[in-house]
């Protein structure tokens, strides 16, 4: 679970020297001093999802400062966060990949199926290439880190909400450099049909067992192709491996454009 321990990770650019200037005439927020955003048309209606309400009051506090966002709802898991998009029905959900019950790539998932309109935002501490390729593959439109700055989210938020996707600079660097990395990596044309079966199910993230019952094999074979598969790879972790699979096309990917 994330911690809250820097306050570099859940400022959300509130020090930054760009913000929306009040426009003359209009209401503000009792004690902010920020101009309170008309509830009409043409706002994007955005919900948070995250476990740490310092995260979600501070994300709310500075989203508002923008009269074309409203936020609709706040959600402390994904399970909440489902239950209310039925009746909120968000254009935008600001989500966490670390949080209870349901993780936020699970999330992501339920979003695409359930709610097509609502389009999501990781808003994540983690920069990890699988986290980021992951995300994109569950269906994220966009990846964020926590101490992205504010007008850099807004802009994000305007470019998903158009329909387009967006990514952190930062998140940007590491997905290319994934990218480029792929391709100095062995090919899979010297695994075997079975071998290649394997690693897409690892890749899915099944353990041994459910790969064992989904191929109709033993377990103990299932380990005998994995200690194959990272021989002739020679990579030796599932987070490796994983990341091998998505970027060699073996589990389906649509790669938006980066910023």
């Amino acid at each position: 679970m994330n911690t809250l321990s820097a306050p570099r990770e859940t400022n959300f650019g509130l020090s930054d020297s760009t913000t929306t200037s009040r426009k003359p005439g209009a209401d503000t927020t009792p004690g902010s001093g920020a101009p309170a955003a008309p509830k009409g048309a043409g706002q994007v209606k955005v919900m948070i999802v995250d476990d740490h309400p310092v995260v979600r009051k501070g994300l709310t506090a500075c989203l508002s400062r923008f009269p074309n966002l409203l936020v609709v709802g706040e959600a402390h898991d994904g399970a909440e966060a489902l239950q209310k998009a039925r009746v909120l029905n968000p254009d935008i959900v600001f989500l966490d990949i670390d949080m209870p019950h349901l993780s936020g790539l699970a999330v992501v998932e339920q979003f695409r199926m359930r709610f097509p309109h609502s389009k999501i935002i990781i808003l994540t501490m983690h920069d990890r290439s699988e986290f980021i390729l992951r995300a994109i593959q569950a269906g994220a439109k966009g990846y964020m880190l926590k101490h992205t700055p504010t007008q850099e989210m807004v802009e994000g938020i305007d470019k998903v909400a158009a329909g387009g996707c967006f990514f952190s600079k930062e998140v940007t660097n590491v997905a290319l450099t994934c990218l480029i990395q792929s391709k100095m990596e062995p090919d899979d044309s010297q695994l075997t049909s079975r071998e290649r079966e394997v690693l897409v199910q690892i890749a899915e993230g099944l353990s041994n067992k459910e790969i064992a019952w989904l191929l109709s094999i033993g377990v103990r074979t299932v380990e005998t192709h994995r200690e194959r598969i990272m021989r002739k790879l020679n990579i030796h972790s599932i987070a490796g491996l994983t990341r091998y699979a998505i970027t060699h096309g073996m589990i389906s990917v649509e790669m938006p454009a980066m910023n």
